[in-house]
């Protein structure tokens, strides 16, 4: 499993120009399922984003969780994180887990992180989605559930 973790000031998900998930501050995240993914590394994942300590403190030292500042997750699945470019012009996908897996891994994250108390949204599996937000720092980073980076 794979994500893109952003910390945001707010952040929106639209499809067919409805909201369907938005926040303040918090953090946005895309979420990859590879195949072999199973509900540990969903657990893993989970923890991993809610217990993050990317957040500042009171002297700018990245030092608290998004549960220390009461912030909100935005969780957008994206299967193109398990795009490989390393051969060709066009993109890979075998990585990639079949969709009805992704989408139970994905649904297991977003009630992992509920249960520990943080308020999470959702984009729309499977569907074209339209995503903006306003990075704070900005602050980036790839997480990946078999610790690759």
């Amino acid at each position: 499993m794979r994500m893109v973790c952003q910390r945001v000031l707010e952040a929106e998900v639209k499809v067919n120009d409805l909201c369907v998930g938005r926040i303040e501050r918090g953090l946005l995240v895309f979420l990859g399922v590879g195949k072999g993914d199973t509900e540990n590394d969903a657990q893993f994942m989970a923890d991993k984003l809610v217990n993050l300590r990317i957040f500042s403190d009171e002297a700018g030292k990245m030092n608290r969780s998004i549960q220390d500042v009461g912030g909100a997750i935005l969780l957008i699945s994206q299967f193109t994180l398990y795009g490989d470019c390393r051969k060709g012009r066009r993109p890979g996908f075998d990585a990639a887990a079949e969709p009805a897996l992704a989408e139970r891994l994905y649904e297991k994250v977003i009630a992992l992180i509920a249960e520990q108390g943080v308020p999470v949204e959702k984009g729309a599996f499977g569907e074209y989605m339209h995503i903006t937000s306003i990075n704070d720092g900005p602050v980036t980073f790839l997480l990946d559930s078999t610790k690759l980076f």
